[in-house]
This record gives structure tokens, C-alpha cells and sequence, in this order.
């Protein structure tokens, strides 16, 4: 009887380490698997970043070739995208650089940042057709030039296109310059139309804009919806709090 048990007890114990044996080997061939699928995705993380990298490098020299034939070539081209001269976009620029209003990026450089921006307003280009992310920094940055552009007159000097026509002068001698409503067009949801539709057949924002005898804006005030009077808004624009129309004394 004690041999046949310890027969029994060898037999187990063989099994018990051939079993033992089969799960080492199986983890082992886990632990390699798992290594190769590793080292599989980790090249081919790296191929992909390649591959990415070299499309943003493309598209980088795409967009900067682009914006050099716009601003470097045929002034007739800048005018018609950018809907400025070339001068003019060199001169926007310099200010916007001089001034820290705009610093290049990693992949896109102030000109045409300025470009895209100019590009989007003069076309009524949507922001997602252009696929560009376009940032409130350069909202901010044209904004903070309106004091710079936006000069009103204060009626120290007469305009020399008064002071040296004899029909105006002396007569016109404290005109500083004229006023006026322009409409705007907008697209508004339909529950807002009938506030923006005024004498036009389509929704729009009566803006009102004075500028002087050389066609120079000094005032711009914009929001008004198009149903709104002209007195109405003037009235406005001489008691606002913020940007209000200054009338010289005269």
C-alpha cells in the first residue's frame, strides 16, 4: 500500500510541475508579445510623427509662399485678396511688429497672420473654410490701432480745403469734416430680422462714420441694428460714455 501511495504522490507531483512549466512558458510568451506589439506601436508612433511633421513643413512652405506672392509680386493680386496694396499691408505690418502688438509663431509668422486676417474680412470668408485657428490676439491688435487711425479733429486748424477755396471760405471756416449713416449688411437668426431689416430688403447694421475733406475716417460707431433712426444714433454717439463723438466748439 505505501509503495502504490507513493506512486500516486510522484505522479501528482509530476503533473503539478508540468503544470507549473506550462505557465512559465506561457508567460513568457505573454511578456514577448506584449514587448513586440510594443515595439510596434512605438515605430509606428514615430512614423506617424514623421509623416506629420513633414506635412506641417509642406504646409508651412505652401501658406509662405502664398502670402509672398500676395505681398511680394503683382500689386493688382494683393489688392484684389487682401483688398490693400502692397505699401499699405508692409506699412500695417511694420506697426503691428514695432508696436508687440503681433510676434511670429512656431509656424505662422505676423505677415500672415495678417494676411488671413485680412483675407477673412474682405471676402466674408467663414472662419472654418480657411481652416485657420484664428486667435483673439489679432482682434485685439487692429483694435488698439484705432486711436492711432481714428483721430478726431479739434477744430485748432481750419481744413486747407476750406481755407484756400474762396466759396467756402470764410463761410465753411469751422467745417471739420462730414457725417453719415451707411447699411451694412449682416446675417442675423430669423427671431432677430425684423430688428436689423430697416429701408433696405435685407437685415443690416446702420453704422455711422465721419471723415474728413480728404476722405479720412476720424469716427466710426458700429452695433446699431438697421431699423434704428439716424437721429437716434447720433444722439448716441454724442452722450455715450466710451468712444463719443467730440464736436468742437465753433
Amino acid at each position: 500500500m505505501k509503495a502504490k501511495y507513493s506512486n500516486i504522490l510522484n505522479e501528482l507531483k509530476k503533473d503539478d510541475h508540468d503544470h507549473h512549466e506550462k505557465l512559465r512558458k506561457w508567460a513568457a510568451t505573454c511578456v514577448v508579445t506584449y514587448a513586440a506589439y510594443a515595439t510596434f506601436l512605438s515605430s509606428l508612433i514615430r512614423s506617424s510623427n514623421y509623416e506629420n511633421d513633414s506635412i506641417l513643413e509642406e504646409s508651412d512652405y505652401e501658406r509662405h509662399s502664398i502670402v509672398t506672392r500676395l505681398t511680394k509680386n503683382k500689386e493688382e493680386d494683393c489688392r484684389e485678396q487682401l483688398r490693400m496694396g502692397k505699401n499699405a499691408f508692409a506699412n500695417l505690418v511694420y506697426i503691428l511688429k514695432g508696436r508687440g502688438l503681433l510676434r511670429d509663431t512656431a509656424h505662422s509668422s505676423v505677415e500672415e497672420q495678417v494676411a488671413k486676417f485680412l483675407y477673412i474680412i474682405g471676402h466674408n470668408i467663414k472662419y472654418r473654410i480657411i481652416k485657420f485657428k484664428f486667435r483673439r490676439s489679432m482682434l485685439r491688435a487692429i483694435k488698439s490701432l484705432e486711436n492711432i487711425f481714428l483721430k478726431q479733429p479739434n477744430g485748432d486748424e481750419c481744413p486747407t480745403q476750406i481755407k484756400d477755396n474762396q466759396i467756402f471760405w470764410p463761410y465753411f471756416k469751422d467745417c471739420v469734416g462730414a457725417i453719415d449713416g451707411t447699411h451694412v449688411r449682416v446675417k442675423v437668426s430669423n427671431t432677430n430680422a425684423t430688428r436689423y431689416r430697416g429701408r433696405k430688403c435685407h437685415p443690416t447694421r446702420n453704422v455711422l462714420v465721419a471723415c474728413t475733406f480728404d476722405l479720412m475716417f476720424t469716427y466710426v460707431l458700429p452695433g446699431w441694428e438697421g431699423s434704428t433712426s439716424d437721429s437716434r444714433i447720433l444722439s448716441d454717439a454724442l452722450t455715450r460714455e466710451i468712444d463719443r463723438l467730440s464736436v468742437p466748439q465753433g
